[in-house]
């Protein structure tokens, strides 16, 4: 569905936003956060997906796209779901990725997919030049697909469902193992759920925007989860293609845990030793449970102090690049 290549020769601007997050861990969350930052307001003058368009899709056009960004006067906020290690790197601009539990991920992505229209479904069949008579329907059990999508390998195939277990940590770990970089800075779902205004302050000082506590609680109550399911059709991403055969669907939960109905104790431990495969021990439990959940410290570029009992509270110092806008 998308095309890292597609970036080559894009101008990037000082002070952009690049949102680089695998899929169904909260793209939209951390899109509609940008856009409520950068406008400052919770009524959007176009579509999310227009204001935030997403560069490297093969499926929109590239020329079109660029136009829409280059003509833009507001700072802008770009989507894609390349990892960090796909993307032009430009000290200038700020590079967001938002995690998720994985296991949340498999839940939503199963959704996702059970909500695609049809003939968009043969629509991207056919541009990748697959006979979809050649593509395997997925497995009627909700835990055999589970198990396909987390035991499968690295996916870069047309003919696949989606991407695996092994893509979503290669992505996340691109950033993971930047996250000390100044313009790098990771975000995570669990966070957003536990104390939404405060995850929009983060965001705010990272993007060095200056918004009292007031108006920043006013900006979250725009970005809960029912209040943007109430907007699916300005929101959800696709829906000037009719992606979805319900724009509502897209948003289809909004929680955490939603695996606990799927797995058992002895699938848990088995997810458990194949993501300590992939991750090492700090980011598989980051995955899990985020900066809040896992007593992690972040900073305002995505610094952090792997155990926050190593030091006092007030030995944690948050690191400020003065040279960032």
């Amino acid at each position: 569905m998308s095309d890292s290549a597609l970036w080559a020769g894009f101008p990037l601007r000082d002070g952009d936003v690049v949102i680089s997050t695998p899929p169904k861990c909260g793209t939209s969350w951390m899109q509609m956060l940008c856009a409520l930052l950068i406008l400052d307001s919770p009524d959007l003058p176009r579509p999310l997906t227009e204001l935030s368009p997403w560069l490297d899709a093969v499926s929109h056009d590239l020329a079109t796209t660029v136009a829409t960004l280059e003509n833009q006067q507001h700072r802008r906020f770009i989507k894609t779901h390349t990892p960090l290690d796909g993307l032009p790197f430009d000290e200038r601009v700020t590079y967001l990725c938002q995690g998720r539990d994985p296991r949340d991920v498999a839940m939503s992505f199963d959704a996702a997919s059970a909500n695609i229209n049809p003939a968009i479904r043969l629509a991207e069949a056919a541009r990748a030049g697959v006979d979809p008579r050649q593509v395997p329907p997925p497995p009627a059990d909700p835990l055999e697909r589970f198990w396909q999508w987390a035991d499968g390998e690295f996916v870069n195939d047309p003919t696949s469902p989606g991407v695996t277990l092994v893509n979503l940590v290669h992505h996340v770990r691109t950033f993971w193992d930047r996250r000390d970089e100044p313009g790098v800075v990771l975000f995570h779902y669990n966070d957003l759920l536990t104390d939404l205004p405060g995850q929009l302050r983060r965001l705010a000082t990272v993007l060095a925007i200056d918004l009292s506590d007031r108006r920043i609680e006013e900006l979250a109550a725009a970005a809960t989860f029912e209040r943007m399911r109430e907007r699916a059709d300005e929101l959800a991403p696709g829906v000037s293609a009719n992606l979805w055969r319900s724009n509502r669907e897209f948003f289809h939960s909004g929680t955490s845990g939603q695996w606990r109905s799927l797995l058992s104790p002895s699938d848990v431990r088995r997810y458990e030793e194949r993501l300590a495969e992939l991750a090492p021990p700090a980011l598989a439990e980051w995955l899990r449970s985020g900066w809040l959940g896992s007593g992690m410290a972040m900073g305002e570029h995505g610094t952090r102090v792997d155990d926050r009992a190593r030091q006092p509270a007030e030995s944690i110092v948050e690191h400020r690049n003065p040279t960032r806008r």
